[in-house]
């Protein structure tokens, strides 16, 4: 049975190409919100950090009817390392609306998305996004979308698909590029007109693949998917089984489903097949499995999630400082953390390490990592992480493999040497070099992963904050030698106290400062940034001494240079392999894996000797 009025429908581009807000205009002007109701801008961007940053994190589900027909929309990250999110919930969806920046055109993630709904042979709209741009350029735009169509091997159906030309922040759509549009009704009329109506017949056993799960403290695990046959009903029994664990039978009941109603969720008692549903009911459902009647056990397949590339050591918190800011602080604490992160993050992996106070934690990048530490620490979490590394797999001939990127570089003509003396350090190689003659130039890099680690912010400094990079994963190459990280040594602190005014003032020659006067410090903290390559070990708590004896020029103020305030990318970029960051609700800190100065000092001497 083909349903008709309904379609299913994922918004899928590269990051900041406006997804987000255009999923607002869609649910204004259909109707989803009262006339008086105030809504907040980017409204699918619940969480805080999403809010913080202006991008989405998580695939959020919402829907709106327009002509009588639902369309349920899935609003998917566009970030690279939350890919993950994207692949899972094309499961859910019958077509997907790509949305191009007018300006930046095609990106490293609008091939990986699109790439990814090819696959899957699901419908195509295109929507050149942001044409109101004063740098727009829709005609080149159009060719690099139908080259990127071409490149990825489209059918001729997917390469006759309907391009529609908007601006997301005006609420507008437009068939042809020259006449400005007015309202979304263009790009309503071709969504229903394109993308083919979810199939399913209610009549039969009911299936269901569970696409995505959220939680609630007080319904606990929530699965959501859509429903490939028969109907779903409150109180029903299901089996849950899975495609790639054969031996999983697990019965329960569903005790509440959920229909997407704009921007909200709708309790309701049944819903038929072609559907997207939330149910609760089922504590130990994870995404993958495939929910089905008991008459009739078939679980059905899912997409295989591309392998982490990079990972983090997460470990207890054992500095002198430990225990006074976080509220949870365990490693049973943080293990169970972890697990319900895997829950939800099918592109995370954790893994016991060869301790039992630290784990594994490996994703797609290291956002992707950040953000979950962010989120822990938020949420009152203590711990202490490691330095991210690439992960590296062995060919069949025993050669270390390393993952690669295929970097783009957008920058004015003048950094264009800097950027390219920096990349080639870091074992970089040159592909392309476009010149639009605007004073920009479009760089192509083949770089490794691990060269890419903190260098962003690197990059920033030398573009003047005008440079745009992003990349994606290419794939596996032979190892490519080893290349400096970081040009600069530490400036470790020798004791404990609390930082002295005095004592930063004659330690701002050797460096970069990190701390303020009365700062609490201990030994083997980093409390500062050397001007040279090797580590110096400080005293940050010496006093002026006093006399009783009073001369001119002898009590001038101190007057320091503003310290360096790490935000947590910094200070991940920023540690060595035998240094920490320790993360508390509070604060973060830099420290040495071994923090007392002889041993570390011994350990110098023997790593010399042998």
């Amino acid at each position: 049975m083909v349903r008709n009025d309904l379609r299913n429908v994922a918004i899928i581009a590269h990051v900041d190409h406006g997804k987000t807000t255009l999923v607002d205009a869609m649910l204004h002007q259909s109707g989803a919100f009262r006339d008086n109701q105030v809504v907040a801008e980017r409204v699918m961007d619940s969480g805080d950090i999403e809010r913080e940053r202006g991008i989405t994190i998580l695939a959020k589900n919402c829907s709106c009817t327009y002509k009588g027909v639902k369309i349920n929309i899935v609003d998917t990250p566009g970030h690279a390392d939350f890919g993950g999110e994207v692949e899972r919930v094309l499961k859910m969806v019958n077509g997907v609306l790509l949305l191009v920046d007018a300006a930046e055109g095609c990106m490293p993630q609008t091939r990986f998305v699109l790439q990814k709904a090819l696959q899957q042979n699901l419908s195509l709209v295109v929507a050149i996004n942001k044409i109101d741009r004063p740098d727009a350029r829709i005609k080149e735009v159009i060719d690099e979308v139908l080259y990127l169509l071409m490149d990825l091997g489209a059918t001729d159906e997917q390469l006759d698909c309907p391009m529609l030309f908007c601006c997301g922040r005006e609420g507008t759509a437009s068939l042809d590029p020259d006449v400005p549009g007015t309202d979304l009704v263009p790009l309503f009329d071709t969504l229903l007109s394109t993308i083919r109506p979810p199939e399913g017949d209610p009549e039969a056993p009911f299936q269901m693949l569970v696409s995505s799960v959220d939680y609630n403290e007080f319904v606990g695990r929530i699965g959501i998917g859509r429903i490939q046959n028969g109907v779903a009903k409150v109180g029903e029994e299901v089996v849950v089984c899975d495609w790639h664990n054969p031996d999983l039978k697990m019965r329960g009941r569903l005790t509440k489903l959920y229909d997407f109603q704009a921007n909200g969720r709708q309790p309701c008692d049944n819903i038929t097949a072609g559907d997207i549903v939330a149910f609760s009911g089922l504590p130990d459902v994870t995404i993958g499995n495939t929910l089905c009647s008991p008459s009739s056990v078939e679980p059905l397949p899912f997409v295989k999630i591309n392998d982490p590339t990079v990972e983090m050591t997460f470990s207890v918190n054992d500095s002198p400082l430990a225990g006074r800011e976080g509220k949870y602080v365990t490693s049973r604490q943080i293990r169970d953390r972890l697990q319900k992160e895997l829950l939800k993050d099918v592109a995370l992996k954790v893994e016991d390490s060869a301790t039992t106070d630290s784990f594994r934690v490996m994703g797609r990048g290291e956002m992707h990592l950040s953000i979950l530490i962010e989120t822990m620490r938020r949420e009152g979490f203590e711990l202490s992480v490691g330095r991210p590394e690439v992960i590296l797999k062995k060919d069949e001939n025993g050669k270390t493999l390393e993952p690669i990127e295929h970097l783009y570089v957008d920058c004015d003509e003048v950094f264009m040497g800097v950027v390219t003396d920096k990349i080639n350090q870091r074992k970089g190689r040159m592909l392309n070099c476009t010149n639009n003659g605007t004073g920009r130039v479009r760089l192509e890099f083949s770089v490794p992963s691990r060269g890419l680690i903190g260098y962003r912010d690197e990059f920033l400094t030398d573009t003047k904050g005008t440079g745009i990079m992003n990349s994606y994963l290419e794939g596996y190459e032979e190892w490519r030698g080893d290349f400096p990280t970081r040009y600069s040594g530490s400036i470790v602190a020798d004791r404990p106290g609390n930082a002295v005014a005095y004592a930063l003032f004659n330690l701002e020659p050797r460096g970069t400062l990190f701390v303020e006067p009365g700062d609490p410090v201990y030994e083997g903290m980093i409390v500062g940034e050397h001007n040279r390559d090797n580590d110096i070990d400080v005293n940050a708590t010496k006093e002026k001494k006093l006399t009783n004896l009073r001369a001119a020029g002898k009590d001038e103020n101190v007057i320091l240079t503003p310290v360096k305030k790490m935000t947590l990318e910094h200070a991940l970029h920023f540690v060595r392999e035998d240094e920490l960051v320790e993360v508390t609700p509070v604060s973060l800190r830099l420290r040495k894996v071994e923090l007392s100065a002889q041993k570390r000092y011994q350990m110098a001497g023997a790593k010399k000797k042998a």
